[in-house]
């Protein structure tokens, strides 16, 4: 499980409303929890989702572990 991923879905308060806020299906979201890869466009979008308390910094360092 990526916990940034995790971090994230707690700040926004659901997998579907992350979802939505990246311009995304739940599913996408899933598969980014579960480890799979997260297509750089949206890097951003999940800062931005999140009011920067995930940073894409904080994003890339958890895919590259």
């Amino acid at each position: 499980m990526n916990k940034t991923i995790d971090k994230a879905i707690k700040i926004c308060g659901s997998q579907s409303v992350l979802a939505e806020k990246c311009g995304v299906s739940q599913n996408a979201v899933s598969l980014w929890l579960r480890g799979y890869g997260i297509n750089a466009k949206y890097l951003l979008k999940i800062e931005q989702a999140t009011n920067g308390q995930v940073t894409v910094a904080d994003i890339v360092a958890s895919v590259s572990e």
